[in-house]
């Protein structure tokens, strides 16, 4: 391929926004409708000269005008007054992110994580009594799992859950002040019962972490009994939002406030639990809280996608600096540099939208099945992970970048970046830290690796190396392959960008299982041979992500009934795969997968796609359908 390829198929001259957004609303499309519907024609975003207390009530306020409005209860059982919807139900909590990123969490706390622990790990008796009230807001809640001295590891939370017989009560301790539950939403004000995960004692000993019902404030709003309230404070973002911290001293809750789907305890204490193993019962629990996750992604997509609709029209008007021989200055969108800044990133955010919608899919159809499949179930979580790993590190990334593009502008809190910024800032953190998410996702890559080469015991070893030997001809080969397909421009191939990222992804989970392998040789340090592969671990996890999600574009760009956005699309596709391929082209070439001048091709390419796909910004953007009023930047009036 030369360096003055050019990019072939012709693209119309006016694609059918309306057809553009339809596609990208998706299978709920009447959600997003509604959404726009109730809220659309508000400009929600804070004054930036509230107090905290004034931003809280506010988002409280708000919060109250959405269960009054019945959307809250779209991702709960119509048993209990719900729609049955859960793919809805993050659709919904999503476009709450458009508007105001504090409403979003609020609402995410209140009805994906403390109703969705209510509705997933208890039973029958729990949801008859709390899921109507949840639904409503007349019973606010708290989802508090972190604590001070532990995040990511929930295992080893210290909070403990002791069955006293005699009483027929669970007592609820914060042994340790690292047992401090900390950053819980809607604890700081509003909050009257918790859904507190603990260490369940019973007479028999430990069973893990459970999760119960702990009420922590009264009627009148004090704190109950045994019960410390703190507030987190002023925070970098999201200060519409509640966090505090509690403590608990010897708090009694009656045997029936323990979620007991997965372990239930008995009047005599007796333990029980349909899955006997401990490690396999939590991460069970835990698995069906996957919605959390998924909607944090998809409310950080929300939030890129709003500052990238800033940028790009402030991008369309904004003028510097004269050419020779042209009459004015330059609009900023047609330098090089600019569509650089904005264009890939926006073919990124187009990317995450389909896989996103992709993974709602999954979840919707994983977690409303009368039965549960395992091995869905999992598929789902590390997609979930990678996800949500990704799509909020994709979120910083690129609303510096808008920002950036805005110039001295973008710096102004009247234009909305900046608390967009600091409002996703933390996303990067919560719902699991990126960096242990996608350690998550190779671990279950692994252990599909694992189920395919069998346990390594001689035969299998000898197995495992014969066919290593037959993988890495069979890879010189395809490597051979893929650079001789790429001699020749191929922007459009969705088929070659796909085994392009396929086998890099291969290549990275081979080569990592190769590695931890040493980890069972006799004598060998387990953690330090896990240590030392920690950046391939991670750079094969991305590369699972980065092939999944183009995959999912494809997906979503086989549904298109529309000419034009199918031909739009086709080159954002396009622009997306090179753009990965262009930023970890040094694996590509170290592999040989590419030669030097076609890695340099491949940046040529991307230069002829954003340059292509410039006249198109603003349809892109607009696609999106965020209602005027959320985007309401002052630089764009």
């Amino acid at each position: 391929m030369s360096s003055t390829a050019t990019v072939s198929s012709e693209l119309p001259a006016k694609v059918d926004t309306e057809a553009l957004r339809t596609l990208l609303d998706g299978r709920w499309a009447s959600v997003r409708a509604d959404v726009r519907a109730q809220l659309g024609h508000r400009r929600l975003h804070p004054d930036p000269d509230w107090t905290t207390e004034q931003h809280r009530a506010y988002i409280t306020d708000l919060a109250r005008e959405l269960a009054a409005s019945g959307h809250t209860a779209l991702g709960f059982t119509s048993e209990h007054g719900g729609e049955d919807d859960i793919g809805g139900s993050v659709n919904s909590i999503s476009m709450l992110a458009y508007a105001d990123l504090s409403l979003m969490v609020k609402a995410g706390v209140q009805w994906g994580l403390f109703g969705g622990a209510v509705q997933a790990l208890g039973t029958d008796a729990h949801h008859r009594k709390y899921l109507p009230a949840i639904m409503s807001f007349e019973l606010p809640g708290c989802f508090a799992m972190t604590e001070t001295g532990h995040g990511s590891n929930v295992a080893a939370a210290e909070t403990t859950a002791t069955y006293d017989v005699a009483a027929g009560e669970f007592v609820v301790h914060s042994p340790t002040p690292s047992a401090r539950k900390d950053y819980i939403g809607n604890a700081a004000r509003d909050g009257r019962l918790a859904v507190v995960f603990a260490q369940l004692i019973t007479p028999a000993g430990g069973h893990g972490v459970h999760a119960l019902l702990v009420p922590i404030r009264d009627a009148d709003g004090r704190p109950c009994p045994g019960v410390t309230i703190s507030d987190c404070g002023r925070k970098a973002g999201l200060n519409g939002v509640d966090n505090g911290r509690l403590v608990f001293d010897s708090v009694r809750v009656p045997r029936e406030a323990l979620l007991n789907k997965y372990g239930d305890v008995a009047p005599d204490g007796t333990y029980s639990s349909p899955i006997e193993n401990e490690s396999a019962r939590f991460f069970t629990m835990l698995g069906t809280l996957v919605r959390g996750r998924i909607s944090v992604a998809g409310s950080a997509a929300s939030a890129t996608q709003s500052a990238l609709t800033i940028a790009v029209r402030y991008g369309q008007r904004r003028r510097q600096f004269e050419a020779p021989g042209r009459d004015g200055e330059i609009v900023l969108l047609d330098y090089l540099a600019h569509q650089r800044k904005l264009l890939p990133a926006l073919a990124k955010s187009y990317a995450l939208h389909f896989a996103q919608e992709e993974l709602v899919r999954m979840l919707h159809e994983v977690q409303s099945g009368g039965t549960r499949d395992e091995a869905a179930q999992r598929e789902l979580e590390g997609l979930a992970a990678g996800m949500k790993a990704v799509t909020t590190w994709h979120a910083t990334h690129a609303i510096q970048a808008c920002r950036e593009a805005c110039g001295g502008a973008g710096y102004l809190v009247e234009n909305l970046l900046p608390q967009l910024k600091a409002d996703t800032d933390v996303f990067t953190t919560f719902e699991g830290d990126n960096t242990v998410l996608l350690q998550l996702v190779a671990k279950g890559l692994l252990t599909e690796y694992r189920d395919h080469v069998g346990d390594l015991n001689t035969l299998g070893m000898i197995k495992f190396i014969t066919e290593q030997v037959v993988d890495t001809i069979a890879e010189r080969t395809a490597a051979r392959g893929l650079a001789q397909r790429f001699k020749d421009p191929a922007p459009d191939d969705a088929e070659w960008h796909h085994e392009l990222l396929a086998d890099r992804e291969q290549h990275l989970l081979a080569g990592l299982a190769r590695r931890l392998r040493r980890a069972g040789e006799p004598g060998a340090d387990a953690f330090a041979v896990f240590n030392a592969a920690q950046d391939h671990l991670l750079s094969a996890a991305s590369a699972h992500v980065d092939r999944w999600v183009l995959d999912g574009f494809s997906a979503g760009l086989a549904r298109c009934d529309d000419d034009g956005v199918t031909a739009l699309l086709t080159k954002v596709r396009s622009l997306y795969a090179l753009s990965v391929v262009e930023a970890d082209r040094g694996w590509f070439l170290e592999h040989g997968r590419l030669t030097a001048s076609q890695a340099k091709a491949v940046t040529a390419t991307v230069n002829e796609l954003c340059a292509e796909l410039r006249p198109y910004a603003d349809t892109l953007v607009d696609g999106f359908g965020i209602p005027d009023a959320w985007v309401d930047a002052v630089i764009l009036r």
